[in-house]
C-alpha cells in the first residue's frame, strides 16, 4: 500500500481527509509514528487501525499538533478583551462563542475567563470542539502545567484556579462554561449563528484548497457582525470573497452587507 493508497483507505473507513493535509508534513508525522511503533508499512498501520479502535485514537494523537497554553499571544488577547468582546457585548449583550480546533482546552477556558470578567453572570454559550476525542478528555478535566498558564497573571491565577504544586486545575465557575464536543473541520457539517469562533494556529497544517474551504465554512457559520479570531502565523488572503473585513490583525468581522 502506497501512501496516496493509504489516504484513501483512511477517508472510506474512517473519513478522515488526509488529502487535506499539506502533504511532506503529513508524511513526516505519519513516517515518524511508523518508526515509533516499529510499524513496517502503511499497510500495517491501516490494519492495526482498522482492527483497534485505540490505535486510531493514538494516530490522531499523533497527527494533530496540541500545542496551546491560556492566553497565548498575549498582545491579540488584549484587543479581543479590551476591543472586539466589549463591541460584542455591547450589540447582543448575552454571546455565542465557539472554539474550534480548542486542544487541550486553554482557549476556550481563557474566553470563559474574559467572559466572567467582562459580564459575570450573563449565560453566553460557548462550545469548544475537536477532532481528536483523547485531548477532549484532557480539555474537560482542566488540568494543566506551569508552561499552559504563562500568560496567566497573578490575579487570574489567584481567581480561577486551584493551585497544587506545578499543577494548575481550572475552577468549575469557568470549567463549567464550556460545552466540549468532537467534530472534524473538514468533513463534517458547522454549527452556525456565532458571535465569535476562535481558530488559532491550525489551518497552518492545511492545503491552500482546505484553508478555503474552512475559512468559507466559518464565515456561513457567523452571525453577521460577528468575529474570526484566528493565529498570529495565519492569513486569510481572500478575506473579501467571504464577506470578510479585516479589522485588526487575527481578527476578520462578517460584513453585514455581504
Amino acid at each position: 500500500m502506497n501512501f496516496e493508497e493509504f489516504k484513501r483507505r483512511m477517508m472510506v473507513h474512517f473519513r478522515l481527509d488526509l488529502h487535506s493535509y499539506k502533504e511532506n508534513q503529513l508524511k513526516r508525522r505519519i513516517d515518524s509514528l511508523l518508526f515509533r511503533q516499529k510499524v513496517n508499512s502503511y499497510a500495517q498501520l491501516f490494519q492495526l487501525m482498522m482492527a483497534d479502535r485505540l490505535a486510531y485514537e493514538k494516530f490522531l494523537d499523533h497527527l494533530t499538533i496540541n500545542v496551546s497554553e491560556f492566553f497565548r499571544d498575549p498582545a491579540r488577547w488584549q484587543e479581543l478583551e479590551k476591543k472586539i468582546l466589549p463591541d460584542l457585548l455591547q450589540d447582543r449583550g448575552t454571546l455565542k462563542l465557539w472554539s474550534a480546533a480548542c486542544s487541550i482546552g486553554a482557549e476556550p477556558y481563557s474566553l470563559g475567563i474574559l467572559l466572567d470578567e467582562l459580564s459575570p453572570g450573563r449565560p453566553h454559550q460557548l462550545d469548544a470542539t475537536d477532532i481528536d476525542k483523547t485531548i477532549l478528555e484532557t480539555a474537560r478535566a482542566g488540568r494543566y502545567s506551569q508552561d499552559a498558564v504563562r500568560n496567566v497573571s497573578r490575579e487570574r491565577l489567584a481567581r480561577y484556579f486551584e493551585v497544587s504544586g506545578n499543577t494548575y486545575q481550572i475552577k468549575n465557575n469557568i470549567k463549567n462554561k464550556v460545552s466540549f464536543k468532537r467534530h472534524d473541520l473538514l468533513t463534517e457539517d458547522y454549527p452556525q449563528g456565532y458571535d465569535l469562533i476562535a481558530c488559532r494556529n491550525v489551518t497552518i497544517y492545511f492545503t491552500r484548497e482546505a484553508q478555503d474551504k474552512i475559512n468559507q465554512n466559518f464565515s456561513r457559520s457567523l452571525r453577521q457582525g460577528g468575529v474570526l479570531f484566528i493565529g498570529g502565523s495565519e492569513m486569510i488572503f481572500n478575506h473579501q470573497e467571504l464577506g470578510l473585513e479585516k479589522i485588526l490583525p487575527c481578527f476578520y468581522k462578517k460584513n453585514s452587507k455581504v
